[in-house]
C-alpha cells in the first residue's frame, strides 16, 4: 500500500513539473494584446447628461394632452444606446431616439402626457441605456383640474 502511494506521488510530481515549461511557450502574445485592447474598450462608457431631469406642466385641465422634450448630451467616451424608455403608467408615453448617439452629440427624448388624473400628479420615466448605472430617471408633474370644476385661483369682484 505504501509503495502504491509513493509511486502515485512520484508520477504526479513528474506530470506537474513536465507541464510547467510547455505552458509559457503556448501563450500567444497577439492574443494577449487583443485582450488588453478589448479590456480598455470595455472601460469606455457613455454618460447621459440631461439639461433637466424634471418638468412641471403647471396647472392643466383634465384630459388636455401635454408634451415636453428632455434634451441630453453624451458626455462619455463611447456611443450611447438607449434600449428602452418607459413610464409608471400608460398615460405617459416616452419616445426614445433611434440609433446610437456618439460622444459629444445631443439627443432628445419626447414625453407625451394625456393629462389624466386629478390634483397633483407625478410620473416617472425610466430610460434604460448602456451607461454605468444602466438606467436614468426623469419626472414630469402637473396639477390636474377636473374639466367640470371651477377654475383654480382667486375670484375677481366686479
Amino acid at each position: 500500500m505504501r509503495k502504491i502511494v509513493i509511486t502515485l506521488n512520484v508520477l504526479l510530481l513528474i506530470a506537474l513539473v513536465s507541464c510547467k515549461d510547455d505552458a509559457k511557450s503556448k501563450v500567444n502574445t497577439t492574443n494577449v494584446q487583443a485582450a488588453a485592447e478589448r479590456d480598455d474598450a470595455a472601460k469606455k462608457l457613455p454618460v447621459m447628461t440631461f439639461e433637466k431631469v424634471e418638468h412641471d406642466f403647471g396647472n392643466i385641465i383634465q384630459s388636455t394632452p401635454q408634451e415636453t422634450v428632455f434634451k441630453f448630451t453624451n458626455t462619455g467616451d463611447a456611443p450611447l444606446i438607449i434600449t428602452n424608455a418607459k413610464s409608471t403608467c400608460g398615460c405617459t408615453v416616452p419616445e426614445k431616439p433611434e440609433g446610437p448617439i456618439a460622444p459629444g452629440e445631443t439627443g432628445e427624448l419626447l414625453v407625451k402626457f394625456n393629462g389624466s388624473g386629478k390634483n397633483a400628479v407625478t410620473k416617472v420615466i425610466t430610460v434604460s441605456a448602456n451607461t454605468a448605472k444602466g438606467t436614468e430617471q426623469l419626472k414630469i408633474k402637473a396639477f390636474v383640474t377636473p374639466k367640470d370644476s371651477a377654475p383654480v385661483g382667486p375670484l375677481k369682484n366686479s
